[in-house]
């Protein structure tokens, strides 16, 4: 990573967290086979970590988009704030588990216009939101929603945003390790 870390954190590990943020880490190496780096970050402060979690997994279920969607929404907000880390995870995440079509990822990535309308009006409107710390005008929510997209899934931008504020703030002050199963993603 490019970044210099401004916080000098010493992470976590599975050998000594404790309690339930021990319990939360062994789970996401069981269900993941393996921990991301940047949980062993979160993880010095429990809320910070099970916050994390919990907007995840609710984003996940509730939130009204499909998986290549959630993942619009989850690189947008990274490529917002400039987390390399996220966007390496949720890029090879995109390729590899969430159905995003090549040509989409790659205008993502890149900051382009993407070739598929109503995820293009996904990426602005999300953009939108982060870039205006939550002030979108009455024009682009009726843009959002004009594009096929409903009140849940406006809520559901405000969840993903707050999901990837916990991690992409993390792993600025933290300047995290690229994992390498991410690594051949980075931008």
């Amino acid at each position: 990573m490019s970044r210099k870390p401004v916080l000098d954190i010493t992470p976590l590990t599975l050998e000594t967290a404790t309690g339930t943020t021990k319990a939360a880490l062994e789970a996401t190496k069981a269900r993941m086979g393996m921990v991301p780096n940047m949980y062993f970050y979160m993880a010095k402060l429990p809320g910070v970590l099970e916050g994390y979690l919990s907007t995840y997994d609710s984003f996940r279920k509730t939130a009204g988009f499909t998986p290549a969607e959630q993942e619009i929404v989850f690189l947008t907000v990274s490529r917002t704030n400039d987390c390399e880390y996220c966007m390496a995870a949720h890029s090879m995440i995109a390729d590899k588990r969430s159905g995003v079509a090549p040509d989409v990822l790659a205008a993502l990535r890149a900051n382009k216009a993407l070739p598929d309308a109503k995820l293009q009006a996904l990426s602005r409107f999300v953009q939108t939101m982060v870039e205006t710390r939550g002030n979108a005008t009455r024009a682009d929510v009726d843009a959002f929603l004009a594009a096929g997209y409903g009140e849940q899934q406006v809520l559901g931008v405000v969840l993903g945003i707050a999901c990837k504020t916990f991690s992409n703030f993390v792993n600025h002050l933290a300047a995290t390790e690229i994992d390498p199963g991410f690594a051949a993603y980075k931008v």
